[in-house]
């Protein structure tokens, strides 16, 4: 009951839920609002009405923090970042569209339907099975039945009991400001009376801001006669409080707070992280207090605490400063006293301040003092008619109800009827609890609460026949996997497609979590190739999916495997790593994990310096591969990456003759080819396999860019632009490869003087995304953004990379940091600088991942910058140690040229 805000969040979680868990069930939403989501905070549509907490915390998920942002960027708004203060009516579309999602992702599961009327009273019957079920009826008249009950009813309306007589009926008195139509009178054109706010809350800003104009001055009056403060602009961390606050009585407690406070502004400048760092204890501290303390701290404390903790956008308090500043807006310490109306209809008020009374002529007087504490009060008859009954309980102070885990309290003390209610009517148990983040945990928790007597399992049978055990599906290494028959064959087609680097794999592992929305290891395999392979999938809406599926029914294996995908996306690599050598030490037979192991085309690998943590996990798990046509492709890799060609190469032809499609032996071939500089037979061998086999390979961009190279060798220009613009130009690649293997291509010509003519490489960067180049999650990823921004003579996109690397994992702050301030010297032609830097680096090069050819390319920049710098000699030694090592005609008539 209830369709806003809090109503939404539980119907997402309770179909999101039932769906993972295969529950069926009908859902009832009951609410007179035409669109589910907004309730009556989020339905302005005025643009000045903005969230009072930054976008990266309103997100509906507690595990996936930054899914508001993502839906942000993907609806108009590419830039937005976590910190800043979206419009409300944008957060009510996030939630009436996620919401949507929610019930489509659970068409076949859950049954959903809107009822547009309001519920005006909830009876409890007990059924002879002992099952209690509620009778729910409508304003419209009819009645409806269900078995599980939800009170999103959002805060009690305002009952405007400070208000004189004189005024309360009065036309020219707005009880409910947020009521549609409620303040078209006050905002008709000419019209330029005054208006007084009661209130000075967040309600009184947004009001005054939308009925600010020329001539008109807003006056506003509360009895602490405080604005909320604002927000940062560039916010600090939350600073927890050093001191246990827990069980302080309440004198105790405020000097502990204001030593805190104290504290954090010597070391910070700030109030504000001193607050924020109250935050998480608050409840704690809340339920603590003794009655007559709660009591105290409302009447004494409470106005203060809201002003600090409940703060204005920053946009938003530059325009209360403006009114302020000008005198459109005037506010005021002190009570209304009467009201009087004139002659034309207006009013004339009159107010008891702290400066003296005051007569104000205004047009309107506008109740802006938001929800009544005191449910207990309530005219709602639908809580009326609880309280009644005693199916509720008054909770602290009259505030709310009293609850159990939000499941409420009847009267004589008890949780017996299946009946939940969140946000403000559980102010007096938690007094914090209106914000997204509380209601959004809490949302939470009641469908688990919902939902669990309907997928607990069954008792054992006492008796009879005993119950025939299913075998369960089998992924393609053949380990068990908690999912049904039909979920289990896309996703073996997925893994398929992934080992033999072809495409499809998304679309296949997308149809098995279709299939099975509880289904852990799809889930996780998306996130996997999201997060490595660049492939269009939100990776930490994917894994929070999968931790939450896996939570649920998985068996070790699937919880080793998640693990392992939760902290290559979330943690350090070497923590990754970490965790896939364990996985791999436990389960040495798993094909998916033993690919992401190997820095090969799909995957960064293990990112040990040198390869060789890679290569002994190769070697060790061959006994459970049994000479499989995968295994020896990666071991063919393996081989050429230590410099044994000839080795590499017949393991790869192996390879090729048992799967001629596996993408993997076809790239150790390419490899084998380019480091032996055997380049005509590369480039050949390559073209016949991509006409062929590799059709219908999903990295063919990647191979033709090992073509481009034999052809770079070669100095064929004119094949390299060819194969540019019929393979490898954008419209062919995109994303995050148009970086990988199209910029790299672009940069490396260059630098050969293979590319006479503009550089098309803002083709490139227009279709990577821009996160990608300028926060990229990966080192490997962050490379190529830096060559490719370098290519762009992008200083400005570099120096951005460069703080964003700063701030990453090791890898990115140890190599990606510096690379791109080398490059930077590059683009200023600090030549020398350069070549100092990019020497440095190439020890530290292999951690990034990938192969020894794509990382070649910081050499060429070296060398390019050698010889810029005139250190000619040192440029010789690098070429002539390189065709030591192979053969190139570009790097011989490079020698020559520098030799002469």
């Amino acid at each position: 009951m209830g369709a806003g805000a809090a109503g939404a969040l539980v119907a997402i979680q309770l179909c999101e839920t039932a769906a993972r868990r295969r529950v069926p069930f009908e859902l009832l939403l009951i609410d007179p609002a035409p669109e589910a989501g907004r309730g009556i905070a989020y339905s302005t549509l005025d643009p000045r009405h903005r969230l009072n907490v930054p976008a990266g915390k309103m997100s509906c998920y507690p595990d996936d923090p930054g899914h508001f942002v993502r839906w942000l960027c993907h609806h108009g708004e590419p830039g937005v970042r976590s910190g800043d203060f979206a419009e409300r009516y944008r957060y009510g579309a996030y939630l009436a569209d996620t919401l949507g999602r929610a019930i489509m992702a659970a068409q076949g599961v859950v049954a959903v339907r809107r009822l547009r009327t309001r519920a005006t009273g909830c009876h409890w019957t007990t059924l002879p099975g002992g099952d209690p079920r509620a009778r729910l009826e409508l304003a419209d008249g009819r009645t409806v039945e269900a078995h599980r009950v939800v009170l999103a009813t959002g805060p009690s309306r305002a009952t405007a009991a400070w208000a004189p007589e004189s005024l309360r009926g009065n036309d020219r008195f707005i009880a409910d400001p947020w009521a549609p139509g409620a303040l078209d009178a006050a905002l008709q054109d000419g019209r330029k009376e005054d208006v007084l706010l009661v209130g000075t809350g967040l309600t009184s800003v947004d009001i005054a801001m939308t009925l600010d104009r020329p001539g008109r001055t807003v006056h506003t009056v509360s009895r602490g006669g405080r604005l909320p403060q604002a927000h940062a602009v560039d916010p600090l961390p939350a600073a927890t409080c050093a001191t246990p606050l827990h069980g302080l009585s309440l004198a105790a407690l405020r000097a502990a707070v204001r030593q805190h406070i104290g504290r954090v502004m010597r070391t910070h400048g700030d109030w504000r992280p001193a607050v924020d760092g109250l935050r998480p204890v608050t409840a704690e501290i809340w339920a603590s207090m003794s009655t007559a303390e709660r009591a105290e701290f409302v009447e004494r404390d409470g106005s203060l605490w809201n002003t600090h903790r409940h703060r204005m956008p920053p946009a938003t308090a530059e325009a209360v400063g403006r009114m302020r500043r000008t005198r459109r807006m005037r506010t005021y310490q002190g009570r209304l006293g009467s009201a009087a109306t004139r002659p034309d209809g207006s009013l004339t008020v009159s107010l008891t301040t702290a400066d003296g009374p005051r007569t104000l002529p205004v047009g309107w007087v506008v109740d802006c003092t938001g929800p009544g504490l005191r449910l207990s009060d309530t005219a709602d008859p639908l809580w009326r008619s609880l309280l009644d009954q005693g199916a509720a309980l008054p909770g602290p102070l009259g505030m709310g109800v009293a609850t159990d885990h939000g499941r409420l309290r009847g009267a004589d003390g008890g949780t017996t009827r299946p009946l939940w209610t969140l946000g403000a009517p559980r102010r007096g148990e938690l007094w914090e609890t209106t914000a997204i983040p509380e209601i959004r945990a809490q949302a939470a928790t009641i469908a688990e609460a919902v939902l669990d007597p309907w997928t607990a399992p069954a008792p054992p049978a006492t008796g009879g026949p005993a119950r025939r055990r299913t075998r369960r599906p089998t992924d393609t290494s053949g380990f068990p996997v908690s999912t049904h028959a039909a979920a289990a064959t896309a996703y073996r087609l997925g893994v398929d497609r992934l080992l033999k680097v072809r495409t499809g794999a998304a679309q296949a592992l997308r149809r098995s979590v279709a299939l099975d929305p509880g289904f852990a290891l799809g889930h996780a395999a998306l996130a996997l190739i999201g997060h490595e392979c660049g492939a269009d999938v939100d990776v930490s809406r994917a894994l929070a999916d999968a931790r939450r599926a896996v939570r649920e029914r998985a068996g070790t294996f699937e919880r080793s495997f998640v693990d392992v995908v939760s902290r290559r996306v979330l943690h350090p690599p070497a923590d990754g790593d970490a965790a896939l050598l364990r996985h791999l030490e436990a389960y040495p037979g798993d094909a998916l994990a033993l690919a992401v192991a190997v820095p090969t085309i799909a995957f960064s690998g293990l990112r040990d310096l040198d390869g060789t943590t890679a290569l002994r996990v190769v070697e060790r798990t061959a006994p459970a591969h049994g000479g499989s046509w995968f295994h020896t492709s990666l071991l063919a890799f393996m081989r050429q990456e230590q410099g044994r060609y000839d080795e590499a190469g017949a393991l790869a032809e192996r390879a090729l003759a048992a799967e001629p499609a596996s993408g993997h032996a076809m790239h150790a071939l390419a490899h084998v080819h380019y480091e032996s500089g055997d380049h005509q037979a590369g480039r050949e061998r390559l073209q016949r396999w991509l006409a062929h086999q590799g059709r219908g390979g999903s990295h063919r961009a990647h191979f033709s860019w090992h073509a481009a190279l034999h052809e770079l060798a070669l100095e064929d220009t004119a094949a390299v632009r060819r194969r540019w613009a019929e393979q490898l130009s954008p419209g062919k690649v995109y994303g995050v490869r148009a970086l990988v293997d199209s910029g790299s291509l672009l940069w490396r010509a260059r630098l050969a003087g293979a590319w006479q003519g503009p550089l098309p490489i803002g083709d490139v960067l227009d279709t990577a995304p821009a996160d990608v180049l300028e926060r990229p999650a990966t080192a490997f990823v962050a490379l190529h953004s830096a060559i490719a921004l370098t290519a762009a003579d992008d200083l400005p996109g570099l120096r951005r990379l460069r703080v964003h690397a700063l701030r990453a994992d090791e890898v990115q702050r140890s190599v990606i940091a510096p690379l791109c301030t080398a490059f930077e010297d590059i683009l200023e032609e600090r030549w020398t600088d350069a070549a100092r830097g990019l020497e440095r680096l190439l020890p530290r090069l292999p951690g990034v991942g990938g192969s020894a050819a794509q990382r070649e390319v910081v050499e060429e920049a070296l060398l390019y910058a050698l010889v810029s710098a005139g250190r000619c000699e040192a440029a010789r030694e690098r070429l002539e140690e390189r065709l030591d090592r192979r053969a190139s005609p570009h790097d011989r008539r490079r020698l020559t040229a520098l030799s002469s």
